[in-house]
């Protein structure tokens, strides 16, 4: 997903700079949702503000543990639930974004509302928990395959 999301970004920087437009404010300058959910479970849970070094530490720590956590959940679901599988992950891969991104992320104030994001930020959210899907499901047919 992440190498996926290197892409994009990209080719769309590639695309503002032919058509002129800078980016603008396509990005708001608030932390990462990952950075700040690191923040508040440092914060709750040890009593500690992470410094800058931290933060840029914890970020992608979150993201890759919450990555982790939830192939495992399809994991154990796709092996006990064959219907889950449905899509080759892609239908999780959808119920992640919808829950995690859509819901979770601006409901714990992680992130603005997602109506204060354009179509494009969806979409750029979307097409990457697909590839985090399909790639998940992979993955575990392979392990499933070794055992």
């Amino acid at each position: 997903m992440s190498q996926f999301q290197k892409l994009w970004s990209a080719v769309q920087s590639k695309i503002e700079k032919n058509s002129g437009n800078g980016g603008g404010d396509q990005k708001h300058s608030d932390e990462p949702a990952t950075v700040k959910t690191a923040e508040a479970l440092s914060t709750n849970f040890a009593g500690h503000h992470l410094t800058k070094s931290e933060k840029k530490k914890a970020g992608p720590a979150v993201h890759y543990a919450f990555g982790t956590a939830n192939g495992m959940l399809y994991g154990a679901l796709s092996e006990h639930m064959p219907k889950s599988r449905l899509g080759y992950g892609s239908v999780f891969g959808a119920g992640l974004w919808a829950v995690a991104d859509e819901f979770l992320v601006p409901a714990f104030g992680f992130s603005k509302p997602v109506a204060e994001y354009p179509a494009s930020t969806h979409l750029y959210g979307l097409v990457s928990h697909l590839v985090y899907g399909v790639v998940t499901d992979r993955v575990s047919r392979g392990i499933r395959a070794l055992v």
